[in-house]
């Protein structure tokens, strides 16, 4: 499995890519190993202000439906387009074309989210 170290992780296991201030989001590669093959990917809350912790969205898997969840505090600016038509993307490339939401940030960076090894350890790899 993959863990990025410049990425920071969740104990829901999403990952956060902070740049400036906009976060990237999207799932951990653990996760959708965990979750199987993904068949859909929904968000409905682009252009909404949440709270670290609120849902986001959901991912479905053929054997299960996950919600999603705001790593960060801020406003939902976008919804990676490519996964409306190609949610496998998510499997394929957790960490770059499987991304969820681009998300600006208001608040800071939650002292909850864990570096890589920190995340690892958590999953036990």
């Amino acid at each position: 499995m993959n863990f990025p170290s410049e990425l920071k992780y969740t104990k829901d296991h999403e990952w956060v890519r902070i740049e400036g201030d906009i976060a990237t989001v999207g799932v951990t590669d653990f996760a959708q190993k965990e979750l199987g093959d993904i068949v859909y990917v929904e968000v409905e809350t682009i252009g909404e202000t949440l709270e670290a912790g609120e849902v986001f969205g959901t991912v479905e898997a053929v054997k299960t439906v996950s919600d999603l969840f705001m790593p960060v505090s801020g406003e939902i600016l976008e919804v990676n387009p490519e996964l409306e038509s190609s949610p496998e993307l998510v499997n394929e490339s957790a960490y770059d074309q499987g991304w969820m939401v681009k998300v600006k940030l208001s608040g800071g960076i939650p002292a909850d989210l864990m570096d890589a090894a920190s995340y690892k350890a958590l999953i036990g790899a």
